[in-house]
C-alpha cells in the first residue's frame, strides 16, 4: 500500500507511463487505485508517428497490469520520506514474520 499512497500524492502532476507493449504516454495523473490502475488526462503519445491512431485520444484509463514503468517528475518526489516509509514497512513485515 506504500506505493498506492505515494502515487495518490502525485495527482495533478505530469507523469509518463510506459506500457508493456512499448507505448509511452505522458499526461496529467487524475487518479490511481490500489491495483495501480491509472487515469490520465490531456495525454500525448510520445511516439505519435508509430501510433497515429492514438493522436485523437485525450483521456485514458490504463490497467495496472499493463504498466511497465511510471516516470515521475524528480522535483515532486521526496526521496528521504519515501526511503523512510520503505524502511518502516520492511521493519513491520519482519516483525510479522517472527
Amino acid at each position: 500500500m506504500l506505493f498506492f499512497s505515494f502515487f495518490k500524492t502525485l495527482t495533478q502532476q505530469t507523469v509518463t507511463v510506459e506500457l508493456k507493449n512499448d507505448i509511452s504516454i505522458r499526461g496529467t495523473l487524475k487518479s490511481v487505485d490500489q491495483y495501480l490502475n491509472i487515469k490520465l488526462d490531456d495525454i500525448v503519445v510520445l511516439d505519435e508517428l508509430k501510433y497515429p491512431h492514438l493522436s485523437s485520444v485525450k483521456n485514458i484509463f490504463i490497467r495496472g497490469s499493463v504498466v511497465r514503468y511510471v516516470h515521475l517528475p524528480p522535483d515532486k518526489v521526496d526521496r528521504g520520506l519515501l526511503e523512510d516509509a520503505c524502511r518502516r514497512e520492511a521493519m513491520g513485515a519482519k516483525g510479522k514474520q517472527g
